[in-house]
């Protein structure tokens, strides 16, 4: 069943208004623009690319091999203005002592401290990929790259519309629009590929469309060398895989908006270990889990939400992380960082995500959280992590039934992962025969109203023949934010808060789980 839609259309002039309450920054204006806006937070962190160095303005592909050229050496920093359309016709190999480029590619080859900028009417990477290898300290912002082909005519960069490859580290990819027309059979490749020793990048901002493969992190189940990569606030739409593909190494994924994904999506395999949270899933297939190998990879996850998604059953080659998308291990990251409400990320998303759109950012104010940030990126497994609640959890439900009005009877709800022969509603409708069980021992069931309601306190009670819920969160249905989490039925106590949707999500149970209520009420 689809969830609620957390985005509502907006009207023509709301963009300030949304800006106010979605807690948006304008790094610069939509027209002409200096040098980089902002700057680079994850673990591209400290990434400065050629600041303090010399702008330069290019509108070739040849002008921008000649400006890296023109250096006194390989590591000297220069900002690089780009407009226009950069492409085959306007691109030639340049040779100097700044640089190392190539034909039919924009070649970043051994060397440092450089930024790309589009600027003025804006930058467009036509059928152009850009390649960068055995490079530091680089920034690309505010671009295009477009319907880039590794087979077919004219060829560029084997089919990817930004690559990199061995030992390149610090690397900040914003505010950039990468897109393709088609998947493999039509000449194309990935979006985002990094490969062979690659470390401490961030794509933020961007939009990833159109193509069969978002990205991968490592070339094959060898290749596991690559990791600490950041992605947040991106959109990924009408994508097959790869949303990115991880092979070893720790990717941070938080606060992105993924809509039509068909295949799968984050896919984390050989060992690779994700943190995916507060992200926007939509209309999607198998969103996250480890695909097409037996070689597995584990992820922690907290606050998503899952609208109109869709598991496969698991298989020898085939573990989706759903329907419930419980952890299989922790992840640290060693920065600091703040979240928005997972409800919020479409909306947000939608107005500064990609080329041109302003370099506009989110402060994290949207119902935003703070995770401590940790020095280490360890992770220790284990089989059922409890997630940092952001309210004083009970850890144990209390027996017994609250005082007061049950606020479910009357009221709606919805779900992910429904048995047959159960519904959603009998959870809500004050009858204790009848039951909504998930289609395994996880899943999750919500209460939701049209009008706000203050709810502290909820009751889980269960049906004859219930097997036992084991590890579980309670969720506000409008921003993802956790109120508690703990292990089996019965009353659990929160902080009041204020919501139109909450949601009991089981994240572990012995046998299949009958839920016949899920009361709420206000204290």
């Amino acid at each position: 069943m689809r969830a609620a839609r957390a985005r509502r259309p907006l009207a023509a002039g709301a963009t300030l208004a949304l800006a106010a309450t979605m807690g948006l920054t304008a790094l610069a204006t939509s027209g002409a623009q200096a040098a980089v806006s902002g700057t680079a937070n994850g673990f591209a962190a400290g990434t400065t690319g050629g600041a303090g160095g010399q702008t330069v303005r290019a509108t070739t592909g040849t002008a921008i091999h000649a400006a890296l050229c023109a250096r006194a050496s390989k590591s000297t920093p220069i900002v690089i203005e780009v407009e226009g359309t950069i492409n085959h016709g306007n691109t030639s190999q340049v040779s100097g002592a700044g640089c190392s480029t190539a034909a039919g590619v924009i070649e970043l080859k051994g060397i440092s401290n450089v930024s790309i900028v589009g600027v003025g009417s804006g930058a467009t990477f036509d059928q152009l990929g850009i390649h960068i290898r055995d490079s530091s300290n680089i920034i690309l912002q505010n671009v295009t790259v477009k319907n880039v082909k590794k087979s077919g005519s004219p060829t560029s960069n084997g089919g990817d519309a930004i690559g990199m490859e061995s030992t390149v580290r610090n690397v900040w990819v914003d505010h950039v629009t990468l897109e393709a027309s088609g998947g493999e059979s039509a000449g194309y490749d990935g979006l985002f590929d990094l490969k062979n020793d690659v470390e401490n990048v961030t794509l933020s901002y961007a939009i990833l469309r159109n193509s069969g493969r978002g990205g991968l992190i490592g070339s094959s189940e060898s290749d596991t060398g690559s990791g600490n990569i950041t992605f947040h606030h991106n959109l990924y739409s009408n994508i097959d895989s790869r949303t990115p593909l991880l092979r070893g190494g720790v990717a941070h994924i938080y606060n992105n908006h993924y809509v039509n994904l068909h295949e799968s999506g984050i896919n984390s395999r050989a060992g690779a270990r994700a943190k995916v949270e507060n992200n926007y899933f939509e209309d999607s297939k198998d969103v996250l889990g480890t695909f097409y190998t037996d070689q597995a990879g584990t992820w922690q996850t907290a606050g998503n939400i899952l609208d109109n998604v869709t598991w496969s059953s698991k298989g020898t080659d085939t573990n989706p992380a759903g329907p419930g998308m419980a952890s299989t291990t922790t992840v640290s990251v060693p920065y600091s960082y703040r979240l928005d409400g997972a409800s919020c990320v479409p909306a947000i998303v939608s107005q500064t995500a990609g080329a041109n759109k302003g370099l506009r950012v989110s402060d994290g104010s949207c119902t935003p959280t703070n995770p401590t940030p940790n020095p280490t990126s360890t992770a220790t497994p284990t089989s059922n992590p409890t997630p940092t609640a952001t309210s004083n959890p009970t850890p144990t439900p209390t027996s017994g039934t609250p005082t007061g009005t049950n606020l479910s009877i009357g009221a709606g709800a919805d779900g992910s992962s429904k048995a047959s022969g159960t519904s959603y509603g009998n959870v809500v409708d004050g009858n204790l025969s009848t039951y909504w069980s998930p289609s395994g021992s996880t899943g999750k069931v919500s209460v939701k109203w049209g009008s706000a309601k203050s709810v502290s306190k909820i009751n889980i009670r269960t049906a004859s023949g219930s097997g036992t819920i084991g590890s579980w969160r309670v969720l506000n249905g409008d921003t993802g934010a956790v109120l508690a989490t703990g292990s089996g039925a019965g009353v659990i106590s929160f902080s009041s808060t204020s919501l139109k949707k909450v949601t009991f999500e089981i994240t572990s149970a012995s046998g299949t789980p009958r839920i016949a209520e899920f009361e709420t009420y206000a204290g």
